[in-house]
């Protein structure tokens, strides 16, 4: 059995159980949180995935919506954004498949509409997003006003 516990101190906890791998004492290992800390390590990337999506959206509303406020902050997010999103899918190409993903894709699309309604005080995005995200992701591309 291990001697640190998991839920006294999780750092200490990872220390040893790292040590334990390396030494080969794998009956000592706690399967149940290794099992549980790999999957939180899937999550957390996906929320990094979403996170940096959600920002990015969040901009391009931003960008669309109020032409009259665009500026080279908002150029710079936008570019920072996409660029940490294609690294992060480089990294963990597991995860282009979020991007196909209907649903994932709707609740990225609420949060980035609830904040950019936050930041602009402005209530009439549309409900569903209205840019393919091969066009989000491109470095050439930036919406437009709505005709």
């Amino acid at each position: 059995m291990t001697t640190i516990s998991y839920e006294t101190d999780i750092v200490a906890w990872a220390n040893e159980q790292a040590r334990l791998v390396r030494t080969g004492q794998f009956g000592l290992l706690d399967l149940e949180h290794i099992a549980e800390e790999i999957e939180d390590v899937g999550k957390s990337e996906q929320r990094e995935l979403a996170s940096r999506m959600t920002i990015l959206l969040a901009h391009l509303l931003k960008w669309q919506f109020q032409p009259e406020r665009q500026g080279r902050s908002w150029q710079i997010t936008i570019r920072n954004q996409r660029k940490a999103i294609q690294l992060h899918l480089k990294q963990v190409p597991s995860l282009k498949a979020k991007l196909d993903d209907a649903e994932w894709l709707e609740i990225v699309w609420g949060d980035a509409v609830y904040q950019a309604s936050k930041e602009t005080g402005l209530d009439d995005f549309p409900e569903t997003r209205p840019w393919s995200i091969a066009d989000v992701l491109s470095a050439e591309w930036m919406p437009t006003l709505p005709n």
